[in-house]
């Protein structure tokens, strides 16, 4: 019990310290040149934009944070009702978070570093590394990613990817014209190493097929249960003993691993498992946030 504790105490921490460096990256690096981020911290961001334009005055006070956060109420009334209560702990500790540092962490007059493709790297590596470690820890930074989870439980077949495509492509557009074309450009090339980051280090982008060899019954049964992933099965027989067993495989991602060997091991602790990682997978397989 106490070692939940600790590690819920944890969790929340990191999701805090990711939330953190996200904000870190975007107020020092992005906002300075004057690019934006996608999803709803960019959609924030705009409206910012527009808003100091019409009322100097707020200029001394960074309203993205805020704005952010508001967006984001009916999204995180969608994870409480539609998702899970845990998503939506972690996630609204997230958005707080995300919403006091947009706040206190000022955005320098002047940018750090002059050269926007050097700024979108620093940039793209310090907020990737917040969202990736937010990501790992089971939390999320709101807004798409709320999205992208509703809609993979209510769709089997939804493409997380798109929809994010689809949002900072519109945003974007906004961008190039509401705005200089460059602002645009040097948004996404940010947005790129951003999105490169965030797969290095959160597992779950990785895909895994693993190839297990048992005798024993059922397994198959516990992985689909408690995964939720498909298995295929067929007979196969050992070249030297000439003893039947079973062969399974089945793709997950590789922050689902662990879950994978502990449902195989428990069943039977002399299982042999075979993981590839890094492949591309066409059809029905179920991306998850």
């Amino acid at each position: 019990m106490e070692g939940t504790k600790v590690k819920k105490i944890k969790q929340y921490g990191i999701i805090i310290i990711g939330a953190f460096l996200f904000c870190l990256g975007v107020n020092l690096f992005i906002s300075p040149l004057g690019l934006y981020n996608g999803g709803v911290v960019g959609i924030s961001q705009i409206i910012r934009t527009i808003i100091v334009d019409y009322f100097p005055s707020v200029k001394n006070f960074e309203i993205a944070g805020i704005i952010n956060f508001i967006i984001n109420i009916p999204l995180l009334l969608i994870a409480y009702k539609s998702i899970s209560k845990k998503f939506f702990i972690r996630t609204v500790v997230s958005v707080i978070s995300q919403t006091i540092f947009f706040t206190v962490i000022t955005i320098p007059s002047t940018a750090i570093i002059d050269d926007p493709l050097a700024a979108c790297l620093i940039g793209g590596i310090i907020t990737g590394a917040g969202i990736g470690i937010t990501l790992k820890a089971g939390g999320s930074g709101g807004g798409i990613d709320i999205l992208g989870v509703y809609f993979t439980k209510k769709y089997k077949n939804f493409s997380v990817g798109k929809l994010g495509i689809i949002i900072n492509a519109i945003i974007y557009g906004i961008c190039a014209i509401l705005f200089e074309l460059p602002t645009a450009i040097y948004s996404v090339i940010y947005t790129t190493f951003f999105s490169m980051i965030v797969d290095k280090i959160h597992y779950q982008n990785i895909n895994t097929t693993a190839m297990i060899f048992t005798k024993m019954e059922n397994i198959e049964c516990g992985i689909m249960k408690e995964m939720g992933r498909g298995v295929t099965c067929w007979n196969g027989q050992g070249a030297y003993t000439g003893e039947e067993s079973k062969i399974l495989v089945t793709v997950i991602s590789k922050y689902e691993i662990n879950q994978l060997k502990r449902i195989v091991l428990e069943k039977d602790s002399k299982a042999f498992i075979i993981f590839n990682e890094g492949l591309n997978v066409t059809g029905n397989f179920e991306k998850r946030l």
